[in-house]
């Protein structure tokens, strides 16, 4: 019985500090149609607005953009439409003119590692994105 609650005990902990890590990041997330990396205004001024909405971004922050597909297309083509499309986004956010890229980091999963099930037209629309993290810098 001890053990059982000092296993439950060890979960509650692991699962307590890493909710605390992602706890802290700030998420805003790009849409695409099927097959396009082309950025509307509406998403760009909502993206710009959302930046400047951050208190001390580049102080506090680091900036990571997380690029996914659906699987239409194949392996190759969406990773090759990941990438471009994460590249559309840190065009937009280096055109604003305050932000360095050094202080972007990309990383392109194309159609591995969907957060939504590609099994519904939903599900591949939701993962047609680019999700622009902020992540906390520690000291």
């Amino acid at each position: 019985m001890r053990r059982l609650l000092l296993s439950a005990l060890i979960l509650l902990l692991h699962f307590g500090v890493q909710a605390q890590q992602y706890q802290d990041e700030i998420r805003k997330s790009i849409f695409f149609g099927g097959g396009s990396y082309f950025v509307d205004e509406v998403q760009i001024d909502e993206l710009y607005h959302w930046l400047d909405s951050v208190p001390n971004l580049l102080e506090k922050y680091d900036i990571h953009l997380i690029s996914h597909t659906d699987p239409i297309g194949g392996k190759e083509y969406n990773e090759w439409l990941s990438k471009m499309r994460s590249e559309a986004v840190q065009q937009i956010i280096l055109n604003r003119g305050d932000i360095s890229e050094r202080k972007i980091t990309i990383k392109d999963w194309g159609l591995d590692n969907p957060v939504y099930s590609n099994t519904s037209y939903g599900g591949m629309q939701m993962n047609r994105r680019v999700d622009v993290i902020l992540y906390p810098i520690i000291f």
